[in-house]
């Protein structure tokens, strides 16, 4: 019986991966694959980055639950590179009986990796404690040889609050969706900014940094707390951060940014206000200091969002244009730095919504392809990590 409930299990999960990869409908994708089987375990929040030698290092969050669940770490794998096998999965973060959850790579320009995370306090998101590690010795099979380990403590002072009052004044009465409750909910975000201890935790990671021409690194943060965000700045390659001025919005969440050749600062964020959802753009034109009033984008929302500027000035978005579900993932390109998007392209589609795709990292590596992972599902008890590698030149201009 045992041996008949085993090989049924691996043909159940053969044909659930068949069929997750025949949702694909895109002709750019040049490799796809599983990071590891479907599992019983929550996985979720992948992040991914290109190592000096042309691997590829993943990482994501992964447990009984999410926030509510205190076996939640932070789990790893490698794929060598000219290869499509991922390693077998290892550990890379725990704080033992606290949720572990949005971990984030990043390799500064002293080729230190970076993983950032934070740590749920008391199982609510507006408890969270930014947390960090760094290596130097990360080529070697396996999980990194981590050599530091800190929290992110930001500060925001009284600034934070008179600039969300600012810019709330700015945007005007919301005349449409909420109606009624738009002001009591600005009033509210408003008295709550000025909380010392409401600002000052519950800062989020969950997109990748972006590096300034100055150096300036720019680490996306959010708040679910004050459902808005900001950008943690460092000027000494990681060492140290300070936060800057808030993104004021209606839910402006988990920013993607990317930067124009004027040197004006894009972040497209997720939309968790009111109806309807659309990608939420703010800009900065002090390398990330301040930034505009949120606005609606025409791009349809569902969940997180990602943005990045290849090589050749080409801009990629990816995410969830949907409303009503996380069974549909494209991918849009503009060569205007994101005010025209002249190609959508389908990447991942499940027809009957039984597949659920979301939470995106994107990279492009060293060979000019877009390399993808994200949070891919059938239901609470099938969960992986997938990985595609994308060649946009097959995407017809």
């Amino acid at each position: 019986m045992i041996k008949k409930i085993i090989i049924l299990s691996f043909l159940l999960g053969g044909f659930i991966a068949l069929h997750a990869q025949n949702t694909e409908t895109s002709k750019a994708i040049v490799q796809h694959e599983f990071m590891f089987p479907f599992q019983v375990d929550h996985t979720h929040g992948s992040s991914i980055v290109q190592l000096p030698n042309g691997d590829l290092l993943a990482c994501w969050f992964q447990g009984s639950g999410e926030r509510t669940a205190d076996d939640v770490r932070v789990m790893g794998s490698r794929q060598k590179k000219g290869t499509t096998i991922w390693a077998s999965p290892f550990l890379m973060a725990d704080t033992k009986g606290i949720p572990d959850c949005n971990p984030v790579l990043f390799l500064n320009k002293e080729g230190k990796l970076f993983l950032f995370w934070v740590a749920v306090q008391a199982n609510e998101w507006q408890f969270s404690i930014l947390r960090f590690r760094t290596s130097t010795n990360f080529m070697t099979d396996g999980a990194p040889v981590w050599n530091w380990q800190d929290d992110i403590l930001l500060k925001p002072d009284d600034g934070f609050a008179a600039e969300v009052a600012k810019k709330f004044k700015e945007m005007g009465d919301l005349d449409r969706g909420w109606a009624a409750y738009a002001p009591k909910y600005d009033d509210m975000i408003i008295v709550a900014s000025k909380d010392k201890m409401k600002r000052s935790f519950g800062w989020m990671t969950r997109i990748p940094p972006i590096t300034l021409q100055s150096g300036r690194i720019l680490l996306p943060l959010y708040s679910d707390g004050l459902n808005m965000s900001l950008v943690a700045i460092s000027d000494d390659n990681g060492n140290s951060w300070r936060p800057s001025l808030p993104i004021v919005g209606r839910g402006p969440i988990q920013p993607a940014l990317a930067v124009r050749k004027s040197g004006e600062i894009v972040a497209y964020m997720r939309d968790s206000g009111d109806a309807p959802a659309r990608v939420l753009e703010s800009t900065s034109n002090d390398n990330g200091e301040s930034w505009t009033p949120a606005k609606k984008t025409e791009i349809p929302n569902e969940a997180s969002v990602e943005l990045s500027v290849l090589k050749d000035g080409t801009w990629v978005y990816f995410g969830n244009d949907i409303n009503d579900g996380r069974y549909k993932l494209s991918l849009y390109l503009s060569k205007d730095e994101g005010n025209n998007w002249y190609k959508k392209e389908i990447i991942e589609y499940s027809p009957d919504r039984k597949a659920s795709f979301s939470y995106p990292c994107l990279i492009q590596t060293a060979d000019g392809l877009v390399h993808i992972s994200y949070s891919y599902s059938f239901g609470s008890k099938n969960e992986t990590i997938k990985h595609i590698a994308i060649d946009v030149r097959k995407i017809e201009k």
